[in-house]
């Protein structure tokens, strides 16, 4: 009898691409840009200047094992965020606040999931378009999975709703201050500027998206085996039988939640806050939301520790995907990546040239999967070759928007990705069958973008 085939744990993917990381630090050549700073003070890569080392940097296999804990240390203001949020929802959990509340949207929106799909997609696509959201909302998983579920809609519907929202933001983004504005001061253009165009964007790259995931939807209505969580047991995805009522202690957790929610928003927008102010936050609503919904001192800690510990996995996860750029930064290979990937694009039209563009930004996307480390390693290429080959900068830009963005629907590199899926009790397997055929069809759309950015002199 032969076995079917199974795609491994996803720690066991990540591992294997670190394998392929190590591999190719022994085999591709080592090398580098130089770098300067330009007026802002900020490190950029020096057009021109790749030159191959005379001396190769030799990584042992020990490198795959040596890499973890690095990699945790190095993204332990992610991990450390993570855990506080998991501790944090599960305060909540326990006040009922949050199961109050699922029940009263159920009351307005339970009959019409296709508002959930279509307004959620569309905040979260939003949020991400202008302030850059991505970390912050790995919390919310949790609550929209519930309310899924309670809608009888699967945990996958629910991700399809956040992460393509978030990805499709990114891809698209207006003013995301990490992404559009980083890439636009590297390449010398106005910040925001040619914002008229990604906004006549925003509605039909969020159509696509929700298309994608109403067509899901239906599929899994009409034959329920058909989902893709199929055999995966979770009690994150078990909808309830009954809902308390949303009685006066749950509104005032809910006005702490909300004052902190605005107070995220303030200090990420105007005053520069990130992880470790976020962080604090939603201590300080664990915290106060413990003790407004009678749960004690002992039984907010005695929940708070519960919800922490919940999300070990979801840092192993980060650490082991930070790992694999880890490894490639360590055997000197990145840059040699991103100029290979951009020698091509000088033998080519101007509208095979942007969708190229696009082409290389993704794949460095997968080896680089920030946003700004990104831009920084890649625009300051892409921008005089624009010039070279007739493109405008600014498609050059919207290039490395799509390129990056898009990809955060799929790469196993990407830690908020994953940190995601984990909070979700999702199969990263189960979310690539998901997800690969919405970025065919979003990359389809982002070339005939560019190629209209061309035709128009998008500048």
């Amino acid at each position: 009898m032969t076995r079917s085939f199974r795609i491994p744990h996803t720690l066991v993917l990540l591992f294997f691409f670190m394998i392929l990381a190590l591999a190719a630090t022994w085999v591709l050549p080592q090398g580098g840009f130089d770098t300067a700073p330009n007026e802002a003070g900020r490190m950029m890569v020096v057009p021109g200047s790749y030159e191959v080392h005379a001396e190769r940097v030799r990584l042992s296999p020990t490198t795959l094992f040596t890499a973890v804990p690095r990699a945790l240390a190095d993204a332990q203001a992610i991990i450390f965020f993570l855990l506080i949020v998991g501790g944090a929802i599960a305060v909540l959990r326990a006040t009922g606040v949050i199961d109050a509340l699922l029940g009263w949207l159920l009351k307005r929106i339970g009959h019409n999931p296709a508002l959930l799909i279509i307004f959620g997609t569309s905040a979260f696509a939003a949020g991400s378009g202008t302030l850059g959201v991505s970390t912050e909302y790995i919390p919310f998983a949790v609550v929209l999975i519930s309310l899924c579920a309670a809608m009888r809609l699967d945990a996958i519907t629910a991700m399809g709703v956040m992460v393509g929202g978030y990805s499709v933001g990114y891809g698209i983004a207006w003013t995301n201050p990490y992404t559009v504005l980083v890439a636009q001061d590297i390449s010398g253009l106005p910040p925001a500027s040619g914002i008229g165009f990604r906004l006549a964007l925003f509605l039909p790259f969020v159509a696509i998206v929700v298309h994608h995931v109403w067509r899901y939807t239906r599929k899994v209505a009409a034959d329920p085996s058909a989902s893709l969580m199929a055999g995966v047991e979770d009690e994150r995805h078990a909808a309830l039988t009954q809902y308390p009522a949303f009685n006066r202690r749950h509104g005032v957790i809910g006005l702490l939640v909300l004052a902190g929610l605005v107070a995220m928003f303030h200090g990420i927008s105007q005053r520069g806050w990130y992880l470790t102010e976020l962080g604090a936050i939603w201590l300080g609503i664990a915290m106060a939301a413990g003790i407004v919904g009678g749960l004690g001192l002992d039984g907010t800690a005695k929940k708070f520790a519960s919800g922490a510990a919940e999300l070990a996995v979801v840092a192993l996860l980060v650490g082991f995907a930070r790992g694999i750029a880890l490894i490639l930064e360590d055997g000197q290979v990145l840059h040699t990546i991103v100029h290979g990937a951009s020698i091509p694009l000088g033998w080519v039209g101007t509208e095979v040239a942007a969708v190229g563009m696009m082409s290389m930004q993704a794949m460095i996307n997968f080896f680089i999967p920030s946003g700004s480390g990104q831009a920084f390693a890649t625009m300051p290429i892409m921008a005089p070759l624009a010039d070279v080959v007739g493109v405008e900068r600014q498609v050059a830009v919207l290039a490395f928007q799509f390129g990056d963005g898009f990809a955060n629907l799929l790469y196993p590199t990407n830690i908020v990705l994953m940190a995601i899926l984990g909070m979700a009790g999702i199969p990263y397997d189960r979310w690539f069958k998901f997800a690969w055929t919405l970025l065919l069809k979003l990359w389809l759309a982002a070339a005939l973008a560019l190629m209209v950015a061309v035709w128009i002199g998008y500048a």
